[in-house]
C-alpha cells in the first residue's frame, strides 16, 4: 500500500506540470507578500513535505510542496472554482495563482508548485521544518549552486558517473532513475551529492523521463531554489550528522 503511494504521488507531479500562472491583487490581500520573507511551517509526512500553515481561500488542507511541478494543482474534492485564487501565507501576506485540477486519490488537497512562486525563492529547511519563500534570492555562501533551465536540478554522481536529476520534493525516495529497456527495479548504487559521500544507497529504476531526486536525500541538506535566476544551492545540513 506504501508503494502505491509513492508512485501515485511522484506521478502526481510529473503528469500536472504546465505552464506558470500570473499573480492578480485582490482585496484585502495583496497580489504579493509585503515582507522580503515568509516562514511557513511544514511536517514531513512519509516522507512527503505537507505544507500545514498554508491556505487557499482561506480554508485549509493537506497541500504538498512541489518544487518541480511547473503549475499548482487542487483536487476537485476542494469544490474551488476554476479561475484565479489565494494562497494565503499569514494573516498578512497572499499570493494570487491559477491552478490546474488532478484527481490526488486521497494523497493530498493539492500540490503547490513553482508558478506560486513566480520569479522569487525558496528554501527547504527539512530539520526546523520550514518552507521559507525569500523576494530577495537565495544566499550563496557555503552553498553548492547548480544552474537549471526548465525544472530545478543538480549535478550528482551514480556509481562513478556524472549526471543531472531533478529536485522533487513530491518525491519521498532517495533517487528515481529512467529504467530503459529493463524492468522497474530497486539496487545498490554509490551516491555523491554536493561534496557528500552517501556511499551505497538504495535507488529506484522507473518509468520517469529524467533522475529525479526525492526527500530521502534532499533532507540532508538546506534546499534553495531560486525560480527567477533558476539556480539551485545545496548547503550541507551538520545538523543531521
Amino acid at each position: 500500500m506504501y508503494s502505491k503511494t509513492i508512485r501515485m504521488a511522484t506521478c502526481a507531479a510529473v503528469l500536472v506540470a504546465a505552464s506558470c500562472g500570473t499573480f492578480r491583487s485582490m482585496a484585502p490581500w495583496r497580489s504579493q507578500p509585503e515582507h522580503p520573507e515568509v516562514n511557513l511551517a511544514f511536517t514531513l509526512e512519509k516522507n512527503l513535505v505537507v505544507m500545514q500553515s498554508v491556505s487557499v481561500d482561506g480554508r485549509k488542507g493537506r497541500f504538498l510542496f512541489g518544487s518541480a511541478t511547473q503549475q499548482t494543482v487542487l483536487d476537485p474534492k476542494l469544490r474551488i472554482v476554476e479561475g484565479s485564487h489565494a494562497l494565503q501565507l499569514s494573516t498578512r501576506d497572499a499570493i494570487r495563482f491559477t491552478p490546474a485540477s488532478a484527481d490526488m486519490h486521497g494523497i493530498a488537497d493539492g500540490i503547490i508548485g513553482a508558478d506560486v512562486w513566480g520569479s522569487h525563492a525558496v528554501s527547504i529547511d527539512y530539520f526546523a521544518g520550514l518552507v521559507t519563500y525569500q523576494k530577495d534570492g537565495i544566499y550563496r555562501e557555503l552553498m553548492n549552486v547548480y544552474s537549471f533551465t526548465s525544472e530545478p536540478a543538480v549535478r550528482l554522481s551514480v556509481d562513478g558517473d556524472t549526471i543531472d536529476a531533478i529536485v522533487d520534493t513530491t518525491s519521498p525516495d532517495t533517487l528515481t532513475l529512467p529504467r530503459g529497456p529493463h524492468a522497474a527495479v530497486r539496487r545498490k548504487a554509490r551516491i555523491t551529492l554536493a561534496g557528500a559521500d552517501f556511499g551505497e544507497v538504495d535507488v529506484q529504476y522507473a518509468d520517469v523521463s529524467a533522475p529525479r531526486i526525492g526527500n530521502r536525500l534532499l533532507s540532508h541538506f538546506l534546499v534553495s531554489i531560486d525560480y527567477g535566476r533558476r539556480v539551485v544551492g545545496l548547503w550541507r545540513d551538520p545538523r543531521f550528522g
